[in-house]
């Protein structure tokens, strides 16, 4: 018999109970890795390694400390995707934000944006969104909001990180517990969000929204059939076994198979939360995010609502994209991945649009955080005013360089951290450098999110492409043998 997610939160609420010695400052009871807990989207990885129910609930209590110093006391509003680790995860970060004091505000299945929206909205001093995004179903993930709905800085990241070590410097006395509540009513204020900026509906517009069995499931089809749209579902229901597997934007060929079956118009693949999108245009062709950020910003540079015609992206952005979009008379500024970084510089230099080439987009007329929903919205609104269809817009925008990208798995993390003092690899990525001159871009880097080190190469010649992806990747294996 499955334990329900009150009886989990009341099992753990006891471990809470046993475990206060050590959040009053006594030695740690959890065994932690050496290396940072978060990553460049909060804290993720394989449940039942590092991340499970006990260190959700000392999370959720430092969480709770934290956030109460830097905003006092209030309220925090807790959402998860569709995985099977999802329930208890809540209900362990929901005990342990309960036990520093606060009141949790529980959504259920939502979309990452839908926690950031409704933080930002209300009198909330945090928000706690459980999910590993576009990652396999074995994975999960805690990542937090603060107060405004922006995603929490890596300062308060850092004394959450340092009282689940046994390092806070906040005092702990005995508090009064919090209460929780399930809030999913307020879920519909977020859904009406979305809808509320667009003057035009989608009516006459066929589209197939690939909902990845994930968090969308139950927003995405709703939203869409209320803007006018035909709306084809694919994967439309909460499956954790399945969430992200072969669908979605990590794998975009049912979305494809099913935009020409019906003769869509275009097609939506949404990641497990939701914060990103990739389309498909009618023609069964893909559109990435930099598709989508050339599009978007030619329509916000058109009404004037583009500030120095800058976009923000990352060094993932392709070399097609940034040249066209200077002979735009456009600027593209470039950051580390992860959407936090892209967020940052767009706050440092006023830009109204950025994001990733995965689909990630930011643009702050509309919110403070990207969401796939709403940038689909955009994009179909987008296509229905041009009067023309979505793959003659593409062909118009730019030609992309040829791109490969490759994961390599490297499942030791200090080999991970440390790959660029490999000579023999730095060596490769010189040479490759050297052959390519101005007509290639070399990117090596370990991901923030799995345990993989990603080569990527670009060039304006497919072979050259092929042979030096090739060489970087067989240099990394290598590395990590």
């Amino acid at each position: 018999m499955v334990a329900s997610p009150v009886e989990i939160q009341s099992t753990i609420s006891q471990t809470l109970i046993r475990d206060f010695d050590f959040f009053a400052g006594n030695k740690p009871s959890l065994v932690l890795p050496k290396s940072p807990l978060f990553g460049t989207d909060g804290i993720r990885g394989r449940v039942g390694d590092i991340l499970d129910d006990c260190l959700a609930l000392h999370i959720g209590f430092w969480a709770g400390l934290v956030l109460q110093r830097a905003a006092k006391s209030g309220v925090v509003i807790v959402g998860q995707d569709s995985r099977n680790s999802s329930d208890s995860l809540a209900a362990a970060v929901t005990a342990g934000l309960t036990a520093s004091g606060l009141e949790v505000w529980n959504l259920g299945l939502v979309p990452t944006p839908c926690v950031a929206y409704l933080t930002g909205i209300s009198d909330a001093i945090g928000g706690v969104m459980i999910s590993a995004s576009h990652n396999p179903p074995e994975d999960n993930g805690i990542k937090f909001f603060g107060a405004g709905g922006a995603k929490l800085t890596e300062a308060l990241q850092d004394q959450i990180e340092a009282g689940i070590r046994g390092q806070g410097i906040l005092p702990i006395d005995k508090v009064t517990k919090g209460q929780h509540y399930d809030r999913p009513e307020l879920i519909r204020d977020y859904l009406e969000s979305i809808k509320k900026p667009f003057s035009i509906n989608l009516q006459g517009m066929r589209i197939v929204l690939d909902l990845a069995w994930g968090a969308a499931v139950g927003i995405a089809p709703t939203v869409f059939k209320e803007m006018g749209a035909d709306v084809i579902c694919l994967h439309d229901r909460a499956d954790g076994n399945r969430i992200n597997v072969d669908c979605g934007s990590t794998h975009l060929a049912p979305v494809q198979a099913a935009v020409l079956q019906h003769n869509a118009d275009l097609g939506l693949a949404f990641d497990g939360d939701a914060d990103r999108v990739l389309a498909v245009d009618d023609r069964g062709n893909p559109i990435n995010g930099d598709y989508i950020l050339y599009l978007w910003g030619k329509s916000l540079q058109a009404a004037q609502q583009l500030p120095q015609n800058l976009i923000v992206s990352t060094v993932m952005a392709n070399l097609g994209f940034e040249r066209a979009w200077e002979k735009a008379g456009g600027k593209l500024l470039r950051t580390s991945v992860g959407d936090r970084y892209v967020q940052a510089q767009m706050q440092a230099t006023g830009a109204m649009l950025g994001g990733e080439q995965s689909g990630h987009i930011l643009c702050p007329h509309y919110g403070v955080t990207g969401d796939g929903i709403s940038t689909g919205l955009h994009l179909a609104a987008l296509v229905k005013r041009s009067g023309t269809s979505l793959s003659h817009l593409a062909a118009q925008s730019f030609t992309t360089y040829p791109q490969l990208l490759v994961n390599v798995r490297v499942e030791n993390q200090e080999l991970r951290r440390n790959w660029s003092n490999c000579q023999v690899l730095q060596s490769t990525i010189a040479k490759a450098e050297t052959a390519m001159g101005n007509q290639g871009r070399i990117l090596v880097r370990a991901s923030g999110t799995e345990p993989v080190i990603r080569v990527m190469v670009e060039a304006f010649d497919a072979k050259l492409t092929q042979h030096w992806a090739e060489q970087l990747v067989i240099a990394v294996q290598k590395y990590a043998a």
